[in-house]
């Protein structure tokens, strides 16, 4: 390979890319390398910038004769501890054995492996619950309720509550599943956002009413339509409408309201927004930034009561992303909450 080569394919390369002449000084180094290094490392040893022992090591067997060899570095900075595979190739040049290294930023399958960990963990933790508490109840049914029918009826009523709680949880895990397999896909269909929440309403309003609650819309009858996945859109304001009179409280008022505006960054041009808005107790501001997160609660004893599973904006979130849109949360306590929600506009001629 001529110096030359190296050269273009340095510079051509986005991952950083040292090369070492063959007295061991760094003699080059592409842009995205003296941006993770600093200008200073050229003409330097590589002893001096490479302080690793598992990279040095790897090193000395690429000049000991191997063609090439690998290591994994970790480099720690202001924005935290970044994960590195090194490549090294050896290159033999009139001047000797040289190498070119190669660094490839890794931190996201590490940042991807913890969240499958937690991810797993957090599921076993909401099954093992209700499935322990089911494993009492048998246990005592068997023993010592085996003839007492009020007892019977009372642990399977909660036998029951536990199953359905199990349920809802699977549901949700299959329906964050189907929303992420497809999250690259951008829906073709038109979906009439009025029309969506009136039957999001219409769902809701038999269980409005058994709480006292109302559910109004506030559309001034336009045109509504985006480019979506009608049945996901649907999804998305039924679990943030039902979030609404859960936690807004009995007797307070919920509103759906549809207006347009303006987008900037990757949703810029004209947008369709839905606002849902609560009456309740509103959300601390620490909290608003982990709402989405799987299995994140505010109260997680108060979300398992009302049969919350900890996914619902969590799927709520991938399916707005899917659709180019944007969730918007904001809350002050004592005043309530609003989700909002931005989808990018289509005419209706499209």
């Amino acid at each position: 390979m001529t110096r030359n080569l190296i050269n273009t394919v340095m510079f051509t390369v986005p991952d950083p890319m040292v090369f070492i002449d063959s007295s061991g000084a760094i003699e080059d180094a592409n842009p995205a390398a003296t941006t993770l290094f600093g200008d200073w490392i050229i003409g330097r040893n590589y002893a001096a910038l490479l302080r690793q022992p598992a990279l040095l090591s790897q090193i000395d067997t690429v000049l000991a004769g191997a063609a090439a060899a690998e290591a994994r570095i970790e480099r720690a900075d202001q924005t935290g501890v970044s994960q590195y595979r090194v490549r090294i190739s050896a290159v033999e040049t009139p001047e000797g054995r040289a190498l070119l290294l190669h660094f490839n930023d890794i931190t996201h399958l590490g940042e991807a492996q913890e969240m499958r960990r937690d991810f797993v963990a957090n599921v076993s933790h909401e099954l093992r619950t209700p499935l322990t508490s089911m494993i009492g109840f048998i246990e005592t049914l068997r023993g010592p309720a085996r003839n007492d029918a009020d007892a019977q009826d009372r642990f399977l009523s909660i036998m029951e509550e536990e199953a359905l709680r199990m349920d809802r949880l699977i549901s949700d895990l299959l329906s964050l599943s189907r929303v992420e397999s497809v999250k690259r896909l951008r829906p073709n269909d038109t979906v009439d956002l009025a029309g969506v929440v009136a039957s999001v309403i219409a769902t809701l309003t038999p269980r409005a009413r058994d709480t006292g609650n109302v559910l109004r819309l506030i559309h001034d009858g336009t045109p509504a339509m985006i480019q979506g996945d009608r049945d996901q859109v649907i999804q998305v304001f039924l679990n943030l409408a039902e979030n609404a009179l859960k936690y807004g409280g009995a007797e307070k008022p919920v509103t759906i309201a549809i207006s347009r505006g303006q987008g900037s960054g990757a949703t810029v041009g004209e947008i369709l927004i839905v606002d849902v808005t609560d009456e309740g107790e509103g959300i601390a501001s620490l909290h608003l930034p982990r709402l989405t997160e799987r299995f994140y609660r505010v109260d997680s004893h108060r979300s398992r009561e009302m049969g919350g599973t900890g996914l619902g904006l969590a799927i709520v979130k991938h399916i707005v992303n899917r659709h180019r849109g944007r969730l918007k949360i904001t809350s002050k306590r004592g005043q309530g909450s609003t989700f909002s929600v931005q989808f990018p506009a289509i005419s209706e001629a499209s």
